[in-house]
C-alpha cells in the first residue's frame, strides 16, 4: 500500500534534486519481435505484435488495449509499419528477430483518439537492488553474477521504456549494504545505499530461487510518494521480473504520462538563478523539446530571474511532475494554480 509523503519520502527527497537527469528514450516506437521466418504471414504477425508493445510503452499501460478503438488499430498494424528489418541474436546462427518501427505522430493519433495517456519519452531511470538466495547463499543480482536473471529483468525495463541501472557492487557499495541486511528490504539502508547513484526510484527485491527452478519473492518500491510493496507467489523467475517491472511502471505512468488534452492557455512559468547566457539558452532548450510544450515564449528577465509563457498539451500538475524530472529545476513553494516558479540549480 502506498504511504503518504513521510519520513521516507523525506530521505528520498535529501538527494532526488541531484538525481540522475530523466533520459531520453530513443527506441519508444520501436519493437523486436522473434519470428519464424521473413515471409509476410510472419511479418504481419511481428507487426500487429510490435504495435502493442509501441501502444503499452508510450501509454504507460497495458489498459490501453482493452480500449475498443484500439482493435481496429492493431488489425490493421502491418500497413502502419514505418520500416522493417531483421537480425539474428548470435550472428546469423540464432533466433530470427524482426525489428518493426512505427511513425510516432501516427500512434500518438491512436492513443489521443482512444482517449488513453501518453507519456513522454523524457523519463527517470531505476536503480534496482536485488537479492537473490540460491543453495543456500544471499548474493545481489548483476548482469556478472546472475545474468540470465539480469536480462529478463533489463528486457523487461526496455519493453516498457523505462532505463533500468544496476548498482556497482563495489566495495563502496559493500560497505553501505550488505546482501544480508538488504534480504530484510529495509528503507532506510536502502535509500542511504543509493545516494551514491542519485536514484529517486529505486526498485528493491529478494528471490529464493527454489529446488525446482521456481522462485518466490518480494517486491519493494521507493519513490518520493513512499514505499509501495509487491510479494510474488512461487511462479518462473520471468514472472517474477515482470511483477516488479510492472510495480514501477505502472506508478511511474500514473505520475507522468498525460491525458490527451488540448494545449491549454499559456502557463506562467518563473526560473531564479538565472546567471548566464547559457543558463537561459539550457532552460528553453530543455523545456522545447519536451513533447506536451508546444511553445516556451519569453516574456520577462530581470534580475536572475526568468519568466516564460509556457503552452503544453498538461494539467498544470502534470506540466509541474515532468518539469521537475530536470535535478536542476528546484520547485519553490510559490507553485500554485496560476504558476510555476523553480530555481535554477548551477
Amino acid at each position: 500500500m502506498r504511504a503518504p509523503l513521510n519520513w521516507l519520502a523525506a530521505l528520498l527527497l535529501l538527494f532526488v534534486i541531484n538525481a540522475w537527469p530523466a533520459e531520453l528514450v530513443r527506441d519508444l516506437y520501436v519493437a523486436d519481435i522473434p519470428v519464424a521466418d521473413r515471409g509476410e504471414a510472419e511479418l504481419a504477425r511481428a507487426a500487429t505484435e510490435g504495435l502493442a508493445q509501441v501502444l503499452v510503452k508510450v501509454s504507460g499501460s497495458v489498459d490501453v488495449l482493452q480500449r475498443p478503438e484500439i482493435a481496429p488499430a492493431l488489425q490493421g498494424a502491418r500497413g502502419r509499419v514505418q520500416q522493417y528489418s531483421y537480425s539474428r541474436v548470435d550472428a546469423g546462427s540464432g533466433e530470427l528477430s524482426a525489428r518493426v518501427e512505427f511513425d510516432a505522430a501516427q500512434v500518438r493519433d491512436m492513443l489521443v483518439s482512444a482517449g488513453a495517456p501518453i507519456w513522454t519519452a523524457t523519463r527517470p531511470a531505476v536503480l534496482v537492488w536485488l537479492v537473490v538466495e540460491e543453495a543456500g547463499e544471499r548474493r545481489f543480482l548483476s548482469p556478472g553474477t546472475h545474468p540470465e536473471l539480469a536480462t529478463q529483468l533489463a528486457e523487461g525495463f526496455r519493453r516498457r521504456g523505462v532505463p533500468l541501472r544496476f548498482p556497482l557492487l563495489d566495495l563502496t557499495d559493500a560497505a553501505a549494504l550488505d546482501p544480508a541486511e538488504a534480504w530484510h528490504l529495509p528503507s532506510p539502508l536502502l535509500v542511504a545505499a543509493s545516494t551514491r547513484y542519485r536514484a529517486g526510484e529505486v526498485l528493491a527485491g529478494r528471490l529464493a530461487v527454489l529446488a525446482s527452478g521456481d522462485v518466490v519473492g518480494d517486491w519493494a518500491y521507493l519513490s518520493t510518494q513512499g514505499r509501495q510493496g509487491r510479494s510474488v507467489p512461487r511462479t518462473e523467475p520471468g514472472l517474477f521480473m515482470q511483477a516488479g517491472v510492472e510495480l514501477v511502471v505502472e506508478d511511474m505512468a500514473a505520475r507522468y504520462a498525460i491525458s490527451g488534452v488540448e494545449a491549454s492557455g499559456a502557463v506562467s512559468l518563473r526560473v531564479r538563478g538565472v546567471s548566464s547566457y547559457a543558463d537561459y539558452a539550457a532552460i528553453i532548450s530543455w523545456l522545447e523539446g519536451l513533447e506536451p510544450i508546444s511553445q516556451a515564449r519569453l516574456t520577462a528577465l530581470d534580475e536572475g530571474t526568468l519568466t516564460l509563457a509556457i503552452v503544453a498539451a498538461a494539467d498544470l500538475a502534470q506540466l509541474a511532475s515532468i518539469i521537475e524530472l530536470n535535478p536542476r529545476m528546484r520547485p519553490l513553494p510559490g507553485n500554485s494554480g496560476e504558476g510555476l516558479e523553480y530555481q535554477w540549480r548551477n
